[in-house]
C-alpha cells in the first residue's frame, strides 16, 4: 500500500509539473505549436532511461524511489495521450505539416534521449562499481 501511495503522490507532482510547462511554454514559445508536450516528453524520455537504467543496474536508487520517480512523476509529466490529441487536432485543422513535424520530432527526439538516458545511466553506474 506504500509503494501505491508513493507513486500516487509521484503522479500529482509529474501532472503538475507538465500544467506549469505546457503553461510557461505556451506563454514563451506561443500556442500555435504544443511546446509544451513536446517538452515533457523529451525530457521525461531521457530521465525514464536514466533512472531506470540506474534503478535497476546498480544500487543507487531504491526500488521505492524508482518507482516514485518512474511510474509516478514521469507517468504524470509525459503525456503519450496529449500527444496524439494535439496532433490530431493540427491535421484536423489541416496544419499537416506541423503535425507531422509533431510527430517526428517527438518520436525522434524522445527515442533519442531515452538512449542519452540509459548511456548516461550506464556511466554513473560504471562509475560506481
Amino acid at each position: 500500500m506504500e509503494r501505491f501511495l508513493v507513486i500516487c503522490l509521484g503522479g500529482a507532482i509529474g501532472t503538475g509539473l507538465r500544467y506549469v510547462t505546457s503553461g510557461v511554454a505556451a506563454r514563451w514559445l506561443g500556442a500555435d505549436f504544443p511546446y509544451g508536450t513536446l517538452i515533457v516528453n523529451v525530457v521525461g524520455s531521457f530521465l525514464i532511461g536514466l533512472i531506470q537504467h540506474v534503478g535497476t543496474a546498480s544500487l543507487l536508487i531504491p526500488e521505492t524511489t524508482r518507482l516514485f520517480l518512474t511510474v509516478g512523476i514521469m507517468g504524470g509529466l509525459t503525456t503519450y495521450s496529449s500527444f496524439s490529441y494535439e496532433t490530431i487536432r493540427l491535421a484536423q485543422v489541416g496544419a499537416w505539416g506541423q503535425a507531422w513535424v509533431n510527430v517526428l520530432v517527438t518520436t525522434s527526439l524522445c527515442l533519442g534521449v531515452c538512449f542519452l538516458g540509459i548511456a548516461a545511466g550506464r556511466l554513473i553506474v560504471g562509475v560506481r562499481v
